[in-house]
């Protein structure tokens, strides 16, 4: 569904995103790294958003650049910042989309989403009556209006409370039942662990790891966390070589 070769992307003399290489299937897949390791820039590339200064890479088989409108077509992107109207309803909200993108039959396809995300008993209330997650929810039908091929989510359940989030991740996992491919970036690797398929460590625009939790918590061994994972991963050559993040968790056990 998505295929990067050589994916960069530099701002100046800096480097956001450098020589990346990644395949991406019907999977949920998660892009994890600290603040400023290039998750964003990548996933504003492979939206069409920004242009890539080396490099290809195409979704669902068109190029991110020779093909924009193709990859717009078969695409979504939820943003982490809310891209809702606040001062209309849920419904008036998903209309909105469905428009911008030629649904037809677009009454039926909205009330469609609206029910899938469990958003109908408040679709007529205003926006800025809702609560995080159902703004989040809202945004997801929003998303899904015109049945895309690829969803890519930004940070999708960041300052959620725990049953936000998990009524969130329901959705997502759902989805991915549906057919629908995720894209996603997320701080919390508890979540990524649970629920990804797949997972790449991004630091300093360089991919560093790629795999399944259970593979990369296996290189590891059997007490590791995916957080020892990226702990390893996002460190300097000089830092790895004298942090055992494993061993470190049990000495502070036995305190």
């Amino acid at each position: 569904m998505i295929e990067i070769k050589n994916l960069s992307k530099n701002f100046g003399d800096l480097w956001a995103v450098r020589d990346m290489d990644l395949e991406v299937e019907n999977e949920i897949f998660g892009l994890l790294g600290p603040n400023g390791a290039g998750k964003s820039t990548t996933v504003m590339m492979l939206t069409t958003l920004m242009k890539p200064s080396r490099g290809s890479a195409k979704v669902c088989g068109y190029d991110v650049v020779k093909e924009s409108k193709k990859v717009r077509e078969q695409i979504s992107y939820v943003p982490q910042d809310m891209a809702l109207d606040r001062k209309l309803t849920g419904r008036e909200n998903v209309l909105l989309y469905a428009k911008i993108y030629g649904v037809r039959d677009r009454a039926e396809k909205t009330e469609n989403v609206l029910e899938l995300l469990e958003l109908s008993g408040r679709a007529d209330d205003l926006v800025k009556t809702y609560s995080g997650g159902m703004r989040r929810r809202l945004e997801l039908a929003q998303a899904l209006v015109h049945e895309p091929e690829v969803l890519f989510l930004d940070e999708p359940t960041l300052g959620l409370d725990v049953a936000a989030r998990k009524k969130i991740w329901g959705h997502i996992s759902s989805l991915r039942e549906k057919g629908v491919t995720i894209f996603m970036t997320t701080h919390y690797l508890e979540e990524a662990e649970n629920y990804c398929d797949r997972v790449a460590i991004i630091d300093k625009g360089e991919i560093k790891a790629v795999g399944s939790p259970s593979e990369l918590k296996g290189e590891l061994g059997k007490e590791a966390s995916l957080n020892d994972v990226f702990l390893k991963n996002v460190q300097s050559k000089e830092e790895e070589t004298k942090f055992n993040p494993v061993a470190f968790r049990n000495i502070l056990r036995r305190r």
